[in-house]
């Protein structure tokens, strides 16, 4: 399957009479842009706000990131069987608005959304603070229940970044790069010598709004399978969750994920890419024990000689992590396992809730519980009043000035588990 993505770089955001992009500016109608997420019933009312890198602005609580693209050939389109209709993506060209996206917030329903600083600190521990943003500040209607809340508010995103998306279908990329997997066969023959390596990438699943959604299915739905890399590069897999803002994969991170770009950038030259696994995480042991025996089932029917794994979220997904680990690693085929880690403000205490001695190649994304102190800044986009109660924060984690002492876990992408950061040990 082969994808070209065209990217046309955003390098300034402004509100204007009209919707364009000119320049390497995104001109935004503010006006048209609340009128399309008031659409939805569910909502009372939308603020939209721009933050820029280098901007004192703090955005919170943040619930996704969703990067503007538009399918411009071949089938499907952006967000299959959620927004678009169910067609296999993966093929054909997309245009990319690189270097712009869209961020989603207001009262939120969980206590796991974090905290995107433009500025100071906390922009150094987020690739969002280097993002162009078009940021959604939704209000829902009274007596909408927690879980009918976050599907509005996760599809107003989507919405707008397909609405955004289309601005780019006429026009000349920057710059372009192709993405080609062959079947299985093909494989065999271009690059015999080769070693056979795939990704298995591991989807949040656990529970009512923790959830990943593949082609408009909840993954909890079902059983480990086998994607196209290009189809998660075409928006096959979006985020519909509320775990640690620190390591969650927003749907920004899925589209993007390094993890296949950097496999791509080795295909037929230093291995040859088969493929990607996916996986969900599950909350019950039998579900456990079916998705990591599918994992290590489909790893050696593809004939693999590597396997790269990533987790979403930490404690009970360690258990799956280091079950997807050991099975593999049983079927004679070498793992590399990325995490984060929870060891305790100092550091010394255990990583991961769960280990095994075939777990011998990690890569760390950080800890999580390091404690940071953000700055005062001059704007907030949403409510300052939840630093006391998201993931990461304590009782008096927000003070009078406006500053916020808290654990790293309240950033956005801290500690990303696909290594979407700049944070890691030796």
């Amino acid at each position: 399957m082969k994808l070209e993505l065209g990217y046309i770089y955003i390098k300034d955001i402004q509100f204007a009479e009209k919707s364009k992009v000119e320049n390497g500016t995104l001109y935004v109608n503010k006006e048209e842009i609340k009128a399309l997420v008031m659409e939805d019933q569910n909502f009372k009312s939308v603020e939209v706000e721009l933050a820029k890198p280098g901007d004192s602005t703090r955005i919170m609580p943040v619930k996704d990131v969703i990067e503007p693209r538009v399918k411009v050939e071949g089938p499907g389109g952006i967000f299959p069987g959620m927004v678009s209709k169910v067609q296999t993506v993966g093929s054909g060209k997309t245009h990319v608005l690189k270097g712009a996206a869209v961020i989603t917030t207001g009262k939120i329903v969980g206590f796991q959304e974090g905290i995107i600083d433009m500025t100071g600190t906390g922009a150094e521990y987020t690739p969002f603070s280097k993002l162009n943003n078009l940021v959604l500040v939704c209000q829902p209607v009274e007596g909408l229940k927690q879980h009918e809340h976050e599907k509005a508010l996760r599809f107003a995103g989507y919405k707008i970044a397909i609405h955004l998306g289309e601005l780019a279908r006429t026009l000349v990329p920057d710059e372009s790069e192709v993405f080609e997997t062959p079947t299985v066969k093909e494989g065999f023959k271009l690059y015999p010598e080769l070693p056979r390596v795939a990704y298995v990438l591991m989807l949040q699943s656990q529970g009512l709004m923790h959830d990943t959604y593949v082609y408009g299915v909840d993954a909890k739905q079902s059983l480990t399978t086998m994607l196209y890399p290009t189809e998660i590069m075409d928006g096959a897999i979006v985020s519909g969750n509320c775990v640690s803002a620190c390591d969650k994969n927003t749907t920004y991170h899925h589209i993007n994920n390094p993890v296949i770009h950097d496999l791509f950038s080795e295909h037929g030259k230093t291995l040859n890419f088969v493929g990607v696994i996916i996986t969900n995480e599950n909350v019950y042991l039998a579900d456990k024990e079916r998705s990591s025996d599918w994992s290590a089932k489909l790893a050696e029917f593809l004939g693999l000689d590597g396997v790269i794994i990533s987790q979403e979220g930490f404690g009970n997904p360690d258990t799956d992590l280091i079950m997807n680990c050991k099975k593999i690693e049983a079927k004679g085929i070498k793992t590399v396992i990325i995490t984060d880690e929870y060891a305790g403000r100092d550091g010394s205490s255990q990583s991961l809730a769960d280990a095994d001695v075939s777990a011998n190649a990690v890569v760390t994304g950080g800890n999580a519980n390091e404690v940071i102190n953000l700055p005062a800044l001059e704007k907030v986009i949403g409510y300052t009043s939840v630093a006391d109660i998201i993931a990461g924060g304590f009782s008096g984690s927000l003070h009078e000035d406006g500053s916020i002492t808290a654990e790293l876990q309240v950033i956005t992408g801290a500690t990303n588990e696909m290594g979407f950061n700049k944070l890691s040990a030796r």
